[in-house]
């Protein structure tokens, strides 16, 4: 598509290629390759949620290094991948609810909202939002409980002083299922699923819709310094007839990771202690552990623990992991959907 980078009468335009939507895309290599991809970006990630995990429920704040020699050195290379299979049984089918829903939504709230007389760039700003709210309430669905079994299994064995958590043993995923079914029934696979929705549909929103902003942010900045330079004698179109380009693959993909990357700091910063909490009521056992009362049982055990600032432990691991999933999360669902196109002309870039 072309990107009108300045909102003057300059004639700038960004050609970017055209935006592949629901329509277009071949579902079954879709799905198929999207598993496959996203299945290697988790295992890439995977020992910073578990750092990430471990500190939100220290009863004491430690530093993340000194954390990860702790588990190095009391339960090996293994400890980083503790409930890796679990979570990745549920990867699969959550990205593929996800990224249904993502593609769904923003299609046609995209379109119904450029029929409402939104401009392009709000009415993509919209689409994006309502696309994140929807996809991550169906991913919930089925990650909440692969989430309470991974990451029951990613604080078990540590020695670091885990606030409260399970003093029940697991031997694996499906031993863990079959074990929080028997004390607490299938509610106890939902545990925090009301907070999982509270954290991760607004984060989703406001990520996806602050990722549209950022994105066409960054790409008018960048027409305007071609514009400049341009006015400044360096030839090209020459001035008064407008300025346009096409960016190469390597800069589309350079935008993508740098939008991504700001729109993820400030999802992290504000759904972190909402974060914190749904993790420790996700790795503690039966009584005593549903509804309002335990939520606020949470909350006062945190600020007793070391005040707000304990709602945010594990904040540099969580953005960490954010800002690195989101920036390979975007330039590979973006790569996949061009892999994914019937149309075999949109697999090129630039």
């Amino acid at each position: 598509m072309s990107l009108g980078a300045t909102e003057d009468d300059s004639g700038t335009e960004i050609h970017l290629p055209d935006d592949i939507d629901w329509e277009m895309l071949d579902k079954s290599r879709f799905f198929f390759l999207g598993a496959a991809l996203f299945s290697g970006v988790s295992g890439m990630l995977y020992p910073i949620v578990v750092l990430k995990t471990r500190k939100q429920v220290l009863a004491k704040n430690m530093p993340c290094g000194k954390l990860a020699v702790e588990i190095m050195k009391h339960e090996g290379c293994k400890g980083f991948y503790k409930g890796f299979g679990t979570s990745l049984m549920g990867t699969i089918p959550a990205r593929a609810l996800y990224m249904g829903a993502l593609e769904m939504t923003k299609s046609n709230v995209g379109c119904v909202t450029v029929k409402m007389g939104f401009s392009e760039a709000k009415a993509a700003a919209i689409a994006n939002a309502a696309a994140g709210l929807s996809a991550a309430m169906a991913a919930q669905l089925v990650w909440t409980p692969i989430d309470v079994v991974s990451q029951r299994l990613m604080v078990q064995g540590g020695n670091s002083g885990h606030s409260g958590h399970s003093a029940v043993r697991y031997n694996g995923g499906i031993d863990a299922f079959r074990k929080i079914i028997q004390t607490d029934g299938v509610r106890g696979l939902y545990r925090g699923f009301g907070i999982s929705i509270l954290t991760y549909a607004p984060s989703n929103a406001v990520w996806w819709a602050a990722y549209s902003t950022a994105h066409r942010a960054v790409w008018g900045g960048i027409g305007c310094y071609y514009l400049k330079k341009e006015g400044n004698g360096g030839g090209g179109t020459g001035s008064g007839t407008g300025v346009g380009f096409t960016p190469d693959s390597k800069a589309v993909v350079a935008v993508q990771a740098v939008s991504a990357a700001m729109a993820s700091g400030f999802s992290a910063v504000v759904t972190m202690p909402l974060d914190t909490i749904k993790t420790r009521l996700q790795v503690l056992d039966g009584e005593g552990s549903n509804g309002k009362a335990s939520i606020m049982q949470m909350v006062r055990n945190l600020v007793k623990e070391g005040g707000l600032s304990a709602c945010y432990r594990g904040l540099g691991p969580r953005w960490a992991s954010m800002s690195m999933s989101a920036t390979t999360m975007i330039t590979t669902y973006e790569y996949l959907k061009r892999l994914s196109a019937k149309n075999q002309d949109f697999h090129a870039l630039g």
